[in-house]
């Protein structure tokens, strides 16, 4: 599986936040190396200057509260459908919306509620001493400095670290929900109309495993969705009927998937493949808090799992689509054999630079505070 074979790569990246590993080199760091050349120094700088979180400036107190959520209907596919119908589909929905429910998949609701019993025992004090630190790895307390925006714990898993843990039933699902996950993006591809960059070779694949206990909130206000890590697609198993709160291209929206669907959201990476055709919903869907329905539970407490397929950190993400599209257009002269079509040549324009999904990763996961696209700086 893609996602265990992946674990160096997701152990060496810096992070002021407490891990183990060095910070990233600078020019500085490099004084013995005399004859080191201009351009070497600046691309050194700048990568070192491109990894400053931008926590530092863009924390604001006091900030304003962002407006309610806007209820919306979430599409339903079902993977049981033709091809013709299922790319249609699905299709309308990354153009349209970003995120759909599935139904008719591979997943077990016994799977899930399996994988979610061991979850609710990850945040044990004791236990968060035995999990890996490493970034994106590990815990990570969502905390806010607004008491009206959600705040809790989450902890990073890849299926590797699950297994090593003792959790087989979170390996086992994280395996199962992958797999998911990479017939998705096949789908996808066929109905956008870009080359798969998987195909037979998963190693530019991992997976990640977000678990999230989340806490006092208010369904009148959109949740923070915690850390951020970029992401091709993104499957929340919907083990009860619960309301959620994402942040959509357009905006905040709230949703409440079925029961056994599984809820899938397109990430940024897959945004970028599009060339900007399909839409995205920027971090995790976060449940709103005390909102069951018809649970009449008064427990403030929300455990959600959100599988993420993403990139290793050694990928360079760049738009899919060909440059050139082909399309048939009548001859308008009205001559030739037998009324025959030709081939109109269309050029289509890349929407965005490719770049560096390493630094980017880095980048957007210590970005406290979502106040733009974080796209926004790779547009042609």
């Amino acid at each position: 599986m893609a996602s265990s074979t992946q674990e160096h790569h997701l152990h060496h990246l810096p992070t002021p936040y407490g891990t183990t590993t060095a910070p990233p080199p600078t020019p500085s760091a490099h004084s013995n190396h005399n004859l080191l050349s201009t351009s070497e120094a600046a691309d050194s700088l700048s990568r070192l200057l491109h990894r400053i979180p931008p926590t530092l400036s863009l924390s604001f107190p006091g900030r304003r509260q962002s407006p309610p959520p806007t209820t919306v209907s979430s599409p339903l596919i079902s993977l049981s459908d033709a091809k013709s119908i299922l790319h249609s589909n699905l299709l309308f929905a990354a153009k349209q919306h970003g995120f759909f429910q599935l139904t008719q998949h591979s997943i077990s609701s016994h799977l899930a509620q399996s994988a979610e019993s061991e979850s609710a025992s990850i945040f044990n004090d004791e236990k968060q001493l035995c999990f890996p630190m490493n970034w994106p790895l590990g815990f990570d307390n969502d905390e806010d400095d607004d008491d009206e925006v959600v705040s809790g714990r989450s902890i990073c898993l890849d299926e590797s670290s699950s297994m090593e843990l003792g959790f087989s039933s979170i390996h086992e699902f994280t395996s199962q929900m992958e797999k998911l996950g990479l017939e998705l993006i096949e789908e996808l591809a066929c109905a956008v109309g870009f080359e798969n960059p998987v195909g037979e070779d998963r190693t530019r694949l991992c997976s990640l495993m977000w678990i999230s206990d989340t806490e006092s909130g208010s369904s009148n206000i959109p949740l923070s969705p915690g850390r951020v890590y970029p992401y091709v697609v993104g499957l929340n198993y919907q083990i009860r009927c619960r309301k959620y709160s994402m942040l959509a291209d357009s905006s905040w929206v709230s949703v409440t998937p079925q029961v056994d669907s599984v809820m899938v959201t397109l990430g940024d990476i897959a945004q970028v493949w599009s060339n900007g055709k399909v839409k995205k919903v920027r971090g995790r869907p976060v449940p709103i808090t005390n909102c069951e329905i018809n649970s009449g539970s008064s427990n403030s407490h929300c455990l959600s799992m959100t599988l993420l397929v993403t990139l290793t950190h050694e990928n360079t993400v760049s738009p899919l689509l060909p440059i050139k599209s082909p399309s048939l257009s009548e001859d308008d002269d009205g001559l030739g054999d037998n009324d025959s079509k030709t081939i109109a040549v269309e050029e289509e324009s890349q929407m965005f630079n490719s770049f560096s999904f390493e630094d980017y990763a880095w980048r957007v996961y210590h970005e406290r505070l979502i106040l733009k696209d974080p796209l926004v700086r790779y547009r042609v």
